[in-house]
């Protein structure tokens, strides 16, 4: 027994020093690999941020860092700072990358603050960024600003109308078209109103003036009315853009809708003068049968009457003879007078 606890022994002290070593070589591989993947890490860090060195933007390597481990696109922000920087731009990694958290188009900002900056027009990364967030291209609407935009009035895209229909006093109905230059209001463009209220309030004007003409013919002499009436009522206050003018483009003469109106009423009051008369006929028919049934009543108490005045007296019998003598003579005449029927 004493034998083999002794050969037990001697094995575990020859196996302690190979156990040792394998502990040792998983160790240094261990650590070998976690050294290859900061070394593949650094690597991926090292070439935005000496991108970002050579194009004398300013982003630190801790900054790289911490976008990372909040899963933001590093290697985005950078760009558009780089792009910033190279524009003339002073941008932080912290501004980017705030509005990258909140949802925001971090290149369409990048790219409107440079094109107001080449433009001189007045705006700032906190404009840009609430525009943005707001849901507004802020890109777009800085170039509108430098480039104005034609919005047709009405727009066939938008509405099933290609034309904006209005009736002078003289009955003559108009179709028209306008087209409105327009350019965007930075300042008005959180809050403001949108391309369809320009349309509409446009579309109102046009039809106010061309109503308020005594003949259609004024219009078609001098379309510049229109234009010149609507630009005098400010229309674009509360919204994003600015008129800058409103061009007729068509004009062309519809129905007489006047003539047809006028037709209309006749034809009401030709039906209503014929129920009149008919009502008037059904009253006079009324009437007449109302009489025939009084004439009737009081002829049958003549008999009565005639009874009543022979026993008081008052009628005799050559009296009763004169009077049936001139009943006869009476119906003779209005026979003669009938004139005779015609045979069929």
């Amino acid at each position: 027994m004493q034998e083999s606890l002794n050969l037990f022994n001697s094995i575990l002290a020859q196996e302690a020093p190979d156990l040792s070593r394998v502990i040792i070589i998983g160790a240094l591989v261990l650590l070998g690999l976690f050294i290859l993947v900061i070394f593949l890490i650094f690597i991926s860090f090292f070439k935005i941020w000496l991108r970002a060195k050579l194009s004398r933007a300013d982003v630190k390597f801790s900054e790289l860092i911490g976008m990372w481990l909040r899963k933001v696109n590093y290697g985005y922000i950078v760009d558009n700072k780089i792009r910033a920087v190279q524009a003339g731009l002073t941008l932080t990694t912290r501004d980017l990358e705030s509005h990258y958290l909140s949802g925001g188009n971090v290149a369409n900002v990048t790219l409107a603050l440079i094109a107001a900056n080449r433009a001189n027009i007045d705006l700032t990364l906190k404009t840009a960024t609430a525009i943005d967030l707001a849901g507004r291209n802020i890109r777009e609407a800085v170039e509108t600003s430098v480039n104005p935009k034609v919005i047709p009035c009405p727009d066939p895209k938008k509405t099933n109308r290609e034309t904006v229909d209005a009736v002078a006093q003289d009955g003559i109905q108009l179709k028209a078209k306008a087209r409105v230059t327009v350019r965007a209001n930075i300042k008005r463009l959180v809050g403001g109103a949108t391309e369809e209220t320009i349309i509409a309030r446009v579309g109102e004007g046009m039809v106010t003036t061309i109503g308020s003409s005594n003949t259609y013919k004024e219009v078609l002499e001098n379309p510049d009315r229109i234009s010149k009436a609507v630009l005098e009522k400010g229309l674009d206050a509360g919204t994003a853009f600015e008129i800058l003018s409103i061009d007729i483009a068509d004009v062309d003469v519809g129905e007489n809708v006047g003539a047809a109106l006028q037709a209309a009423q006749a034809e009401a009051d030709m039906r209503r003068a014929k129920a009149e008369a008919e009502k008037r006929r059904a009253m006079a028919v009324a009437y007449e049968q109302e009489m025939r049934a009084q004439v009737v009543e009081n002829e049958a108490k003549i008999p009565l009457a005639m009874a009543e005045a022979f026993r008081s007296g008052n009628l005799g019998i050559m009296d009763y003879y004169r009077m049936k003598n001139i009943t006869a003579d009476t119906d003779m005449r209005n026979t003669i007078a009938k004139p005779p029927k015609k045979k069929e």
